[in-house]
């Protein structure tokens, strides 16, 4: 449970959305009950997507990509989540807050949302 009600109320003048809403620290990060990968594939294949997704005019320090990651999309339910497989962004650094690695991607937070996303498939899934 967060531990106070978002979003909160707006001032005059307005706080930026990194004061309001909640953070990577706020949200779950991962679901212990969901399932691990179906099988070897699911984990090389990201691998790969990560290695290759190098779109020209971003330097590798504004390319972030995330693997089974919770990917927070709607600012107006803050809970709401998808956990690709893979996902790619551009323009944002690699590093949230060109310190530490994310434990989750927040939309509203990061200011991009993101460029590329992809499911993978097995028949197990």
């Amino acid at each position: 449970m967060l531990p106070f009600k978002y979003p909160v109320p707006q001032t005059d003048p307005p706080r930026s959305p990194r004061e309001t809403l909640p953070t990577m620290y706020d949200l779950p990060s991962e679901d212990p009950e969901e399932p691990g990968w179906p099988d070897e594939f699911h984990d090389l294949q990201p691998q790969l997507l990560s290695l290759t997704f190098r779109p020209r005019n971003y330097p590798a320090s504004e390319i972030f990509s995330g693997t089974d990651m919770n990917l927070y999309y709607y600012v107006h339910h803050t809970l709401w989540h998808k956990r690709p497989a893979w996902f790619g962004v551009v323009g944002v650094p690699r590093l949230y807050d060109q310190s530490e690695l994310g434990m989750s991607y927040v939309t509203w937070q990061e200011g991009v949302n993101p460029f590329v996303i992809v499911e993978l498939l097995s028949p197990g899934t």
